[in-house]
């Protein structure tokens, strides 16, 4: 049976020259990486072979154990978008942060228990389905079960997402009542930590939404996704800026779902789909950063385009 060694390979790939650019950025607090690092599709871009063969085969194990250190010599930055379906443990944590370098920083999406008003009716969350969620927006949680933990790593944690999915029912189905549960949960936020909401509802796009993250300095995260306006149309808006710290996820073309994209695009060894307008998106993010002085974290996930490091390449060249 092929494998990912043994399949045609796309041309070759200037993992150094990307490694210059992204080191160059970061030096202006200008931190650009994926939405994660597990991917074997990324053999002989930014993974070399031959660290992960025992007895001449690839081991999947050994991949997957030590692959960060390689990705981490790379790239300045990655989000950790496995924190939102747990809160790991303090092992788990000291794991993790033993693989990265001092100067590398992480992003963190927050556990869904946190930003879950009511558990979808799905069949991974079993008897919780349809049921309101006891936690959502628990300030005390937050700071017991994550931030206590991370708190050793306060320096290398760039920032933290707090993820809404869609609303569709209950009091944060309409603006005013997501802002009216959001806004005393992020006045007793803790200071020290860069805090950012990205939401899926593009109707909540509107003043008084961003006027709740400004009045506690907690960034939007702009982000292209299947139902949100194009990453450009947001930066738009004039409030959108409000706090000093850029954020942005690029997850999905818009219009297309993500169980599309993982059947289009896996297992993410090139560029499938130029994403031009979540390209120019990222790119203008790049350069607000560079003019204003602002520190960004930009974070590009592979069902975006196929390949999120052949996109960084496209919007670091």
């Amino acid at each position: 049976m092929d494998t990912l060694f043994d399949l045609e390979r796309p041309p070759a790939f200037d993992r150094d020259g990307l490694k210059a650019r992204l080191d160059s950025l970061a030096a202006r607090h200008i931190y650009i990486g994926g939405s994660s690092w597990k991917y074997e599709g990324w053999l002989g871009q930014i993974y070399s072979p031959d660290r992960y063969r025992t007895r001449g085969r690839f081991s999947k194990k050994l991949f997957e154990e030590t692959c960060l250190a390689e990705y981490a010599g790379i790239f300045p930055t990655v989000c950790g978008d496995f924190a939102f379906y747990q809160f790991p443990t303090v092992t788990y944590w000291e794991k993790l942060f033993r693989q990265t370098p001092p100067a590398f920083r992480w992003g963190f999406k927050i556990p869904e228990q946190l930003t879950v008003p009511v558990w979808p009716r799905h069949p991974r969350y079993g008897a919780l389905a349809g049921r309101e969620n006891p936690t959502f927006l628990d300030p005390v949680l937050l700071e017991n079960a994550l931030l206590r933990a991370l708190e050793p790593y306060r320096d290398r944690v760039g920032v933290l997402i707090f993820e809404f999915g869609t609303m569709h029912q209950g009091e944060t189905a309409n603006l005013a009542g997501f802002v009216r549960s959001l806004d005393p949960f992020l006045d007793r936020l803790p200071a020290g930590w860069n805090f950012a909401v990205e939401i899926r509802n593009a109707e909540f796009l509107r003043p008084d939404y961003f006027a709740c993250l400004r009045a506690h300095r907690v960034s939007h995260v702009y982000n292209a996704w299947t139902r949100m306006p194009e990453i450009s149309e947001q930066l738009a808006l004039p409030e959108s800026r409000t706090a000093p710290l850029l954020v942005a996820r690029a997850l999905l073309r818009r219009g297309r779902p993500y169980a599309e994209a993982v059947r289009d695009f896996s297992p993410y060894t090139e560029v499938r789909e130029v994403n031009e307008p979540a390209r120019r998106g990222l790119r203008e993010i790049i350069d607000i950063a560079r003019v204003d002085g602002r520190p960004a974290f930009l974070f590009v996930n592979n069902r975006l385009e196929g390949n999120s490091p052949g996109t960084i390449v496209s919007i670091t060249n």
